[in-house]
């Protein structure tokens, strides 16, 4: 990993922090990208990790792309020839979705200001959001002449649905954190100094269960974006069929006919 990905452990939780604050967090370069990716990658490997909180340092979460690099050519956007920036967009920017639906951790976003373009689709990737009364999002390409390069029209409508999708990725507008809640954008709006001790206790509720069965339902809930009802039909028989033989699954039962907490082991 670089340096723009900060990765920091807390017991079964990994903390992960969008590090470059004089830019808003902005992304400008390849690099950027693979070091977000390989953070996925860090906590997806980890049996250990059984949640995980993204954030952003300082006063933003992720202003997107860096506007500088795209001015200059000299970042995912290429001054030579179009062909290499779609490469680019196909080796970097699009492989951060392709990341996220990997990652079979569960992932809180803590959304602590602005959340725009490429930084918005960053936290719709994430399996729940939390934001700071400060945030604003917004879909944003098209207000610097550019389309959702990131997925964005496959990843906001499953979100908050077509129509407001379409209003955000054709405006641009900003929205606020109360818009964001009243559209399902997010799923509570918090002041900003209860922020992270709000995302980390939601994390430490989801790392309180057991670690293998966390992992089966949120894959199930990726896949069941997609899939047929028959498909997750068949793949939650398969998966059942898993976490039954699990130790940790006998421990609940035992924990809780004998009317007493649970001591998982992550078996």
């Amino acid at each position: 990993m670089g340096d723009f990905v900060q990765y920091e452990k807390r017991g079964q939780i990994a903390v992960l922090t969008l590090n470059r604050p004089d830019k808003l967090n902005a992304l400008a370069s390849l690099e950027d990208c693979h070091d977000l990716i390989a953070a996925l990658e860090r906590i997806g490997d980890d049996p250990q990790i059984s949640a995980a909180v993204l954030t952003g340092a300082g006063r933003g979460f992720s202003a997107g792309g860096d506007l500088q690099s795209m001015k200059e050519k000299n970042g995912v956007a290429n001054r030579e020839h179009p062909a290499l920036t779609r490469s680019n967009y196909r080796s970097g920017v699009q492989k951060i979705p392709r990341a996220f639906r990997a990652c079979e951790v569960p992932i809180v976003a803590a959304i602590n200001g602005a959340a725009v373009g490429l930084g918005n689709d960053i936290g719709c990737l994430c399996d729940i959001r939390i934001a700071s009364t400060h945030a604003k999002f917004a879909a944003s390409f098209i207000k610097i002449g550019i389309i959702p390069g990131d997925g964005g029209a496959w990843i906001l409508p499953r979100i908050v649905g077509f129509s407001k999708a379409a209003e955000m990725i054709l405006t641009g507008d900003l929205i606020t954190a109360e818009e964001a809640l009243s559209c399902g954008l997010v799923s509570r709006v918090v002041e900003p100094d209860a922020l992270m001790d709000e995302a980390l206790a939601m994390a430490e509720r989801i790392a309180a269960n057991p670690a293998r069965s966390l992992r089966m339902a949120k894959r199930l809930l990726l896949n069941a974006q997609d899939a047929s009802l028959d498909t997750i039909l068949e793949m939650s028989a398969a998966m059942q069929a898993v976490a039954h033989e699990t130790e940790d699954h006998a421990e609940a039962v035992d924990a809780f006919l004998a009317k007493r907490p649970p001591e998982f082991s992550g078996r």
